[in-house]
């Protein structure tokens, strides 16, 4: 007669019940059972010469041992054989236990999981059967761990929950086959998408809930809540958008800025979300009184002043700070001042709102850098990430400068996350640089359609590669076609040329139209070459070479000068030129503000059939008002071509309106036949923009903005006027209008609305036209 005790392998046994069930069996073994052979060393504690081990297939019985921690002989109280129990129990690799005392010996019975036959996935129809595959660790042909399939089925909800689906279930269930065969199926409950139905901020007075909005990742579910991926909650997320607040704030003035809290709203339904940001936003402060001192002796502070760059009375940014102190620092290593470091000492004056800072030139600690240990990149190779850091193993440890450098590999766009941390080294006076990346794809491969008013439906195909085989090179072909034309390009771009800061790019390009907007084809086939390099901090020089095929074909039309002009048919331009720009937005030292120069020339004349100097100029200002809710923008353009050598230019060489005045078409401006109507372009241009964006009461979520813009200008002159029969005078054009600006999923879209004011009778106009929204 015996009694046994049992229970289940997730380990849910009550220990005091067992106790019990050990200590009755026990009694009533030792009292009817005939010849046993049992030493009580005391009345708690028993002694078995024999365990026996039944029901095991696939864990040994030295193995099962081994989790009950028994040797045979041993003595084992009451309490040791419940630890054997839940040492086996806990193992996961049984569905039943049971041990049985029987005179003198231990019986121990197990019945082992099932092996897992197939799994399966119901219910889901986001996500697909294989990515889910990849996210559990059940395995078919391995166990069944009830623990793990329940791990197993959280992993599989926390991604719904990512994707916004806080209401989805996952539930593991078996199906038993024989064989001690289970199917494993996870039944999926979806749940709708929680999205966040709204954002809202407490505490703000200087900036309104709409220009808090555009700063956070995270958005509203908004008209296009169906092709919007960042409208749904995820609390990572949050943490984000609190830093995005904190540096949006810090770059205006906001020293004191505080998020006290971001806090989510999930509705009754569950299938919306409404997430408050509370702030303290504190005052803006200026820039006070700019002071340089040094605590090294033996150093002029002098020569560190002029590369100062700050002006007192200016809104205070930390990256202005940032940035001077990185030129003080860089202009120290110059000098083989080594360890030298600068100390931004800030004075805080609350009567007039001010923060005077003094740039102290301090000694700091004679550490360097060990070496530098990059993982996480499987694709990207290490010297395209080392590439960024300033410094090498064995040069002085810079803090700021390790601190920059994560910045520059994280603006690389190779990587969705990247950090860069410094630890101990191998000695006090070493230092190591752990650099942690996580790759995200960075190729593309499109098709699409086009349309535009003049150019009519078109084809497009595109492959873009901003991560060529892993040395962080651009590689890119596009091809695309419409009514009347057809365009195809190929690019390369190494960024780092010689290991330095010098983008080398090469391409070819082959264009052509047919009766495009005039009564002739034209056709470009050509390569170029071009080097860029920064020449300062905001500003960068790309010098050039091209070598191209322009011709004209096929005229139908009775022009003189285009009946000449055709009649050259192709022409080679072997041209060399530079591009130098200026941009302030390098580094957004001025968040509400913006300065951007171009200015570019092209002599054509190193061999081939044109001979000319064109020249361009862009300059564009752009500032922020009423709480940076309204942006203006003032932009001129001009251009011009001089013939040498007695050259005469081609309508491929010369200007023409192509949008640069809006109200018009392409070819609407400039000297044109009065009898014939061709437009013959001109060898000059001007025009100047005022514009204007602003909201126009719409979420913003939907990225509808409203526009209005002025535009003034010309194009004129010619080298042939065929004896004074065509005007090329700069008569001057204008126009007005409104816009509508969509920042679309297929791209950021201008619908502009105009009405000519200032034109000539002869000119064409457009009162409407879409464009893609420029970014200059």
């Amino acid at each position: 007669m015996h009694h046994t005790a049992s229970a289940s392998a997730k380990g849910k046994s009550d220990r005091a019940h067992f106790k019990r069930r050990i200590l009755t069996a026990l009694f009533l073994s030792t009292a009817t059972v005939s010849g046993v052979i049992l030493t009580p060393a005391t009345a708690q504690e028993y002694s078995f010469n024999q365990v026996v081990i039944e029901g095991n297939v696939l864990v040994d019985a030295p193995t099962i041992l081994g989790l009950a921690g028994i040797k045979r002989g041993q003595v084992l109280s009451v309490s040791q054989l419940n630890d054997a129990y839940q040492g086996i129990v806990r193992s996961g690799l049984f569905e039943e236990v049971e041990i049985t005392p029987e005179g003198n010996r231990l019986v121990i019975r197990v019945k082992e999981y099932p092996v897992v036959n197939i799994i399966n996935f119901e219910g889901n129809k986001r996500l697909k059967d294989e990515e889910l595959a990849k996210i559990i660790t059940s395995k078919q042909r391995r166990v069944y761990s009830p623990s793990t399939a329940e791990a197993d089925a959280a992993l599989v909800a926390e991604v719904y929950r990512a994707r916004g689906r806080i209401a989805a279930t996952v539930t593991p269930k078996i199906i038993r086959r024989s064989d001690s065969r289970v199917d494993l199926v996870f039944e999926i409950t979806e749940g709708r998408v929680t999205e966040i139905e709204r954002l809202s901020f407490i505490g703000n007075r200087a900036f309104s809930d709409r220009r808090l909005r555009q700063v956070l990742e995270t958005k509203q579910a908004g008209l296009l809540r169906n092709l919007i991926q960042r409208d749904t909650l995820v609390p990572e997320r949050l943490e984000l958008d609190k830093q995005l607040l904190r540096d949006f704030y810090l770059a205006r003035g906001y020293v004191d800025f505080q998020v006290s809290d971001a806090s989510s709203e999930i509705s009754r339904e569950r299938d919306a979300v409404f997430v408050s940001f509370s702030i303290n936003e504190g005052r803006s402060f200026r820039f006070g009184k700019i002071t340089t001192v040094s605590e090294v002796p033996d150093v002029d502070v002098s020569d560190f002043e002029e590369v100062q760059r700050i002006r007192s009375g200016v809104t205070y940014s930390p990256a202005v700070v940032d940035n001077n102190i990185a030129r003080m620092e860089n202009l120290a290593l110059r000098k083989g001042l080594n360890f030298v470091r600068v100390d931004p000492r800030v004075t805080r004056n609350d009567r007039d709102g001010t923060l005077d800072i003094e740039f102290a030139l301090v000694r700091g600690p004679r550490i360097f850098v060990e070496r530098i240990d990059i993982e996480g990149n499987t694709t990207t190779l290490d010297s395209v990430v080392r590439r960024e850091f300033r410094s090498a193993e064995g040069d002085p440890f810079n803090p700021r400068e390790i601190r920059q450098s994560a910045e520059r590999i994280r603006a690389l766009g190779f990587f969705s996350d990247a950090q860069v941390d410094a630890r101990a080294g191998s000695a006090t006076d070493q230092v190591i640089v752990d650099v942690n990346v996580e790759e995200q794809p960075t190729g593309s491969l499109s098709f699409g359609a086009t349309y535009g008013l003049e150019a009519g439906v078109g084809l497009n195909i595109g492959f873009s590669e901003s991560n060529f085989l892993g040395r962080g090179q651009a590689f890119a072909v596009n091809i695309s076609t419409g009514a009347d034309n057809s365009n195809s390009s190929i690019s390369f771009t190494e960024p780092a040329f010689l290991g330095r800061d010098l983008a080398l790019s090469f391409g070819a390009f082959y264009n052509q139209t047919s009766q495009q907007n005039a009564l002739y084809d034209t056709g470009f086939v050509g390569l170029n070459t071009s080097l860029a390099f920064p020449v300062g901090e905001q500003s960068r020089l790309e010098v050039r070479y091209g070598l191209a095929e322009n011709t004209i074909k096929n005229y139908t039309g009775t022009n003189v000068i285009l009946q000449s002009e055709s009649a050259r048919e192709g022409e080679l331009v072997s041209a060399i030129g530079y591009t130098y720009s200026y941009d302030t937005r390098i580094g957004g030292l001025s968040p509400d503000r913006a300065v951007l120069l171009r200015f570019s020339q092209d002599f054509a004349g190193l061999g081939g059939d044109a001979k000319y100097l064109s020249t361009n100029v862009l300059a564009l200002a752009e500032r922020k008002v009423l709480n940076e809710e309204v942006t203006l923008r003032a932009i001129f353009e001009g251009g011009a071509v001089l013939s040498t050598g007695g050259y005469v230019t081609r309508v491929t060489d010369r200007f023409f309106g192509n949008g640069k005045i809006r109200g018009f078409e392409s070819n609407g401006i400039g000297p044109r036949d009065l009898v014939t109507g061709d437009a013959l372009g001109g060898n000059y241009y001007a025009t100047a923009r005022l514009e204007a964006d602003f909201p126009l009461g719409f979420p913003e979520e939907y990225g509808i903005t409203g526009g209005m813009f002025v535009d003034v200008g010309s194009v004129w002159g010619l080298d042939n006027t065929n004896s004074g029969a065509i005007d090329d005078s700069a008569h001057p054009r204008a126009s007005v209008g409104v816009s509508l600006l969509w920042d679309a999923p297929i791209g950021p879209l201008r619908f502009n609305f105009s009405k000519a004011l200032k034109k000539e009778s002869y000119d064409k106009e457009q009162s409407f036209d879409l464009t893609i929204s420029t970014k200059f």
